[in-house]
């Protein structure tokens, strides 16, 4: 399951969340705050620019140079696959993002109008926030974005571009077209949610994504649950690569893959797959790059499962992807994953740190809070690195995980093991961007704001370790019982990332990471334990408009824990709520209390989990992690405010230009754009590989 994303820029990463201030203390024989090479380029600009709630990072790949030919040329097949991809996600995102990506991208390239006007200003800060979430609604919340800009000047810059180019359809002159575009764009009754997670609304009908259509919640789910084998040891993740249409009547999948759905992107991605497996490092990469081709031709979800085995095996490589469909956040039902890759090199020497980890997964199981009949016996082999990434491609990007657990098949990882992976130059990127003032104004006195200065970097490095490798790899689910998007439907993902951060938080106090070399004080612990409470019942609200609930799974999920453990420790004053000057301060008591609260809370989750006890899950994120405290959110809404600091964070990706001898590739260049329209502007003339329509 198994993204860590960041939370916010100036802040220490955190778990589900974060990302590290510079200069933290490099102590001990492995605890090095290593999670990347130094960059190349001493002056290197990490941060390019800054609009609306967002900034635009770049990130350096160190170690690609040192590549021989044949694995640059590799790195190069994989970039081109990943890149071939990025329509099918926008169109996942909603049916007609494509529309408005041609329209917008039409504009910017040939409207005759005045450029320096305010009104074309805030155009073109729609568009920048368009291409950074994939489409018109947020990446993060899911609401749908409007251009500050006036209809009426919107439909001026139609009609004052190139009619050429604008995606009509047949028979559709300009201003028929304008007609058409302009409520899609601006009407607030049109798609108004990516993803409705409302329990009392029918979240299919009610979501914008393009995983189904005409078809009902009640149906969805019937469908489904029809074709889930409970009996089965190795079932497949049902309905993963479709969508769910109704057609004369009946439901129907369209299957994503070659010769299906959008089969004009993936013939060039498969193409680009065929010469990767052709030039792969060894026998084992090979094998499971030519799986992953037979699944995209066969759209069968065995031979996916047959991928994924097969990759999880390949652990000597050295050049590695992720290219699939993965995470299935953006699906209210928890059923349809959403296209990504992301193309690596693995950074030796920073995986020391959490190799460690991995090879001490079965003591940490054995020696969890969880109920003994949930606690996997023999606990497979998970693989654990910190990787560079080369370029990440459709939900990866702009937007990043920092950690990735894969893969998601339960009966995979049961049997198979998993991998791990620390995203080791995305977060120095972060680190190196950082701006300061977030851990000053929102933690309560100078020794608590030491303590996360010191010691939080690199114990928000450790979390993220442990929730890849042994939260998500921990627990197993009671013989019979489906899996988790089946039993816990719409709330599946949020306790399943709230489960992974509770094992990270409950060994974060625990003196085994100091036997094993991998940090030399529980004062890691501490700090982790400071930004956790903090982040998931303050500072994460910073992305909230005001009157607005949680609805993205990894905000549910902090707040869901930070809120659970201050209810249930109040009698002990484990967790202090603190008011100096109007200002509001969570403070933690008593970290050892704390840390037998999170391992309550851990063992509660995963019996929900194994048992498919889906009443529980309910009452547990809707009385804890979806209602904000309308005044708090005000306050730290108005604090965040004076730091002048982008609650969220993408990147511009690095370009790879082969070189020629002949019709051979002899080499491969890599160049660090920095601007980011740009960059848009280039992959949707070079990567435009699908109807507007699908």
């Amino acid at each position: 399951m198994k993204h860590i994303l960041l939370l916010s820029a100036g802040v220490t990463l955190l778990l589900s969340t974060s990302c590290g201030t510079p200069g933290s203390k490099k102590e001990g024989t492995m605890a090095k705050d290593s999670t990347a090479a130094a960059p190349a380029e001493s002056d290197f600009k990490y941060k390019t620019e800054q609009f609306a709630d967002l900034g635009i990072l770049r990130y350096q790949v160190p170690g690609f140079t040192a590549l021989t030919p044949k694995q640059k040329e590799l790195v190069y097949y994989l970039y081109e696959a990943a890149l071939c991809g990025r329509d099918i996600h926008w169109d996942q995102n909603y049916k007609y993002n494509l529309t408005v990506r041609k329209t917008l991208e039409n504009i910017l390239n040939t409207y005759k109008g005045d450029k320096t006007a305010d009104d074309y200003t805030k155009f073109v800060v729609y568009a920048k926030r368009v291409f950074f979430a994939n489409g018109i609604h947020h990446h993060y919340s899911s609401d749908k974005m409007f251009p500050e800009c006036s209809e009426t000047f919107f439909a001026g810059l139609i009609k004052n571009s190139d009619p050429a180019g604008f995606p009509v359809r047949s028979g559709e002159n300009t201003e028929a077209f304008s007609s058409r575009i302009l409520p899609i764009i601006f009407d607030p009754k049109v798609a108004p949610k990516k993803v409705n997670l409302d329990p009392k609304a029918d979240m299919v009908q009610t979501s914008a994504v393009n995983f189904y259509e005409g078809v009902t919640q009640d149906e969805v789910q019937k469908f489904y649950t029809a074709q889930a084998d409970k009996n089965s040891k190795t079932p497949v993740m049902t309905g993963l690569n479709s969508k769910l249409v109704k057609e004369n009547g009946k439901l129907v999948e369209k299957k994503w893959m070659v010769g299906g759905m959008y089969t004009a992107a993936l013939e060039k991605m498969v193409g680009w797959l065929e010469k990767a497996s052709a030039v792969a490092e060894n026998d084992i990469q090979k094998e499971a790059l030519d799986k992953l081709v037979k699944f995209y031709k066969s759209g069968d979800l065995k031979d996916f499962d047959e991928y994924n085995i097969a990759w999880v095996k390949d652990v000597n490589s050295l050049i590695d992807v992720v290219n699939g469909y993965i995470e299935v956040y953006n699906d209210p039902m928890g059923y349809k994953g959403s296209y990504e890759s992301t193309v690596s090199i693995k950074d030796l020497e920073a995986s020391k740190r959490i190799r460690m980890i991995g090879d001490n997964a079965q003591w940490f199981e054995d020696n969890s809070p969880l109920k003994p009949e949930h606690k996997k016996k023999n606990v497979k082999g998970i693989t654990a690195k910190v990787i560079t990434v080369a370029v990440e491609a459709g939900d990866a990007a702009p937007s990043t995980p920092i950690g990735i657990n894969l893969p998601n098949n339960e009966w995979i990882r049961e049997q198979h093991g998993s991998k791990s992976v620390n995203l080791g130059n995305i977060v120095e990127s972060y680190e190196r961007a950082a701006g300061g003032g977030v851990i000053d104004e929102f933690y309560f006195n100078d020794e608590i704001r030491a303590r996360v200065k010191k010691f939080g970097p690199y114990a928000d490095k450790l979390h993220t370790d442990m929730h890849e490798v042994i939260g998500h790899a921990s627990g197993q689910i009671n013989p019979g019982v489906g899996q988790p998007a089946s039993t816990l439907k719409n709330y599946a993902s949020s306790l399943e990332e709230g489960r992974a951060d509770l094992v990270a938080l409950y060994y974060l106090m625990d003196p085994k990471l100091v036997e094993i070399g991998v940090m030399n004080s529980l004062d890691y612990g501490k700090a982790a334990y400071d930004e956790y409470v903090t982040k998931g019942l303050m500072i994460q609200l910073s992305r909230l408009k005001p009157g607005h609930n949680l609805e993205e799974a990894h905000m549910r999920n902090r707040q869901l824990i930070a809120a659970w453990v201050y209810d249930k420790g109040k009698k002990d004053n484990v967790i202090e709520k603190k008011s100096v000057d109007g200002k509001t301060y969570f403070v933690v008591n008593d970290y050892q209390k704390l840390r037998v609260l999170f391992g309550d809370l851990l063992r509660e989750i995963q019996r929900i989990k194994s048992e498919g006890d889906y009443k529980a899950g309910h009452d547990l994120v809707e009385n804890y992690g979806v209602i904000v405290d309308p005044k708090l959110h005000e306050e730290v809404l108005a604090r965040y405010l004076k730091l002048h600091i982008s609650p969220y964070m993408g990147f511009i990706q690095p370009v790879l230009t082969p070189v020629m001898d002949g019709n051979k590739i002899s080499d491969v260049k890599i160049e660090y754009p920095s601007d980011f329209l740009e960059q848009m502007l280039s992959y949707g003339k070079n990567y435009a590989l699908l109807p507007v329509e699908n």
